[in-house]
């Protein structure tokens, strides 16, 4: 028996997800400043409607605000020098590249007053291909090779941040042989566990990343072996010490006790070697709004808090406030994008729960896993809106699927959207900026979405589509 859904809700949806009372409403902190609906009820970023999009661009596709990615780095940068400017001269705000990045984005970063964090050759390659200078670039990685590393130092990369004592005697002897020395951060993992998914924390010990600050039966600690091997090494500059405890964090208190634990290590480093180590790294990890219930802080606010910590633990070790860095990527360009698809199959199962059978309706779209793996991945959640058009049908619990031949191939796993929903439909998923382009692949042979800028009422690629032939283009037969 088909059972209307009421203003209750199901009690299928999760106890997080409320019943909207208008199903055409777009919660600002979801959405990228820019997006509105017009009068018709189509949704529009910079004045320019989904359906234009769709047909000059396809479905489904990733939409960008360039102007709200470029406002958001800007406000990044104005809250942490604000709040640091008087204690260490300022920040250096590096935009985390691994979240979403292409040559025209890393010139955005730059043109803004930001540096860029790559992780891997592939990326030095584009921050090269972008003309960006090498002292504004940093370069991460656990397992980096020599050939990764040594275009790093052609390239007067500004600093290497170091994962292991392994790497850091190859990266000094690599630096001797040319002559010069290594710019180097130590990344530390202070022990500190972020309320965040096991797979996306990085600061506790039983993981890949880092040297470790604990000292094990008596043996002095990783971090402390790798200081001083480097202060010795003469292909090797200590800048100073890293830190990065994880991602989707909403509250500055683990950053906090990071900052405590690094800056009580370099006192600890100044006591034993007499040397100030002049740069602290507090990383990234900011959170975004995903969902209703996400809650992400102002920069202002995480900055504020931030240099209260290091002011007054610097006060308490006697040392001088470090130069600190900063490396968000989410909190810029995760809000900053939605994804633009259109709606195919729709399905209605009804499921067994407690006393009862209540529907459950699905909906397919024109992509999927291949364009957004994170809900896959670790069940990360997202919101959804029939963009389109407006409705003033009754909302229905629907979960958003792909067309992958896969039955976790999860777009959105639980959302309310009107009854009316149809074939043909345009529909938005946003917050779709960060670790979805990325993280794109051809499942199934599936042709990877454009990337599409809109600014200021004009809209233009900057990844082109993947086409039937690219699929093709790297098979070696005959």
């Amino acid at each position: 028996m088909e059972e209307a859904l009421t203003r209750a809700g199901s009690p299928l949806a999760p106890l997080w997800l409320s019943v909207p009372s208008d199903v055409n409403h777009l919660p600002a902190k979801i959405w990228a400043s820019g997006v509105t609906r017009s009068a018709a009820g189509e949704l529009a970023v910079s004045g320019i409607g989904v359906a234009e999009l769709a047909r000059e661009f396809g479905t489904p596709a990733y939409i960008v605000s360039e102007d709200d990615f470029r406002a958001r780095a800007r406000a990044f940068l104005t809250a942490f020098n604000d709040a640091f400017a008087p204690l260490c001269g300022g920040v250096d705000v590096y935009y985390a590249g691994k979240s979403f990045l292409c040559i025209e984005v890393a010139k955005w970063a730059i043109e803004e007053g930001l540096r860029l964090d790559t992780c891997s050759g592939g990326e030095l390659a584009l921050a090269a291909r972008a003309g960006i200078e090498g002292s504004k670039l940093g370069l991460h990685g656990n397992n980096k090779s020599d050939a990764e590393l040594v275009r790093a130092l052609d390239m007067g990369v500004g600093r290497i941040v170091v994962d292991s004592l392994q790497e850091l005697k190859r990266l000094g002897e690599l630096a001797r042989e040319r002559g010069i020395r290594a710019p180097v951060l130590l990344r530390l993992t202070p022990g500190v566990h972020a309320e965040t998914h096991e797979f996306i924390a990085t600061a506790h010990e039983d993981q890949k990343f880092g040297l470790s600050l604990a000292s094990v039966q008596g043996r002095e600690s990783a971090a402390a072996t790798a200081v001083a091997f480097a202060l010795q090494d003469a292909g090797v500059e200590l800048l100073g010490v890293h830190s990065h405890i994880g991602s989707q964090i909403f509250s500055p208190d683990g950053f906090a006790l990071a900052a405590q634990r690094l800056l009580a290590f370099i006192a600890e480093m100044r006591k034993v070697h007499g040397v100030s180590l002049k740069e602290l790294d507090l990383g990234g990890g900011y959170g975004i709004a995903y969902t209703e219930v996400d809650d992400p802080q102002d920069p202002k606010d995480v900055a504020a808090a931030m240099a209260r910590v290091v002011a007054d633990s610097c006060i308490q070790l006697g040392i001088d406030v470090p130069r600190i860095s900063i490396e968000p990527g989410r909190a810029i360009v995760g809000s900053s994008t939605f994804t633009l698809y259109e709606v195919g199959t729709l399905k209605t199962n009804y499921v067994e729960h407690g006393s009862g059978t209540f529907p459950r309706r699905y909906v397919s779209v024109d992509g999927g896993m291949s364009d957004n793996p994170r809900p896959v991945l670790y069940g990360a959640d997202y919101s959804a809106t029939l963009a389109s058009r407006s409705s003033s049908a009754e909302p229905a619990l629907t979960r958003v699927v792909g067309s992958h031949c896969e039955s976790g191939d999860i777009v959105v796993r639980d959302a309310y959207l009107p009854a009316d929903l149809a074939r043909a439909d345009l529909l938005a998923v946003p917050g779709t900026g960060a670790y979805c382009w990325v993280l794109s692949s051809n499942y199934n042979y599936t042709p990877r979405p454009p990337v599409v800028a809109v600014t200021r009422g004009h809209a233009r690629l900057i990844v082109r589509g993947e086409t039937e032939d690219d699929l093709f283009r790297r098979d070696v037969w005959g």
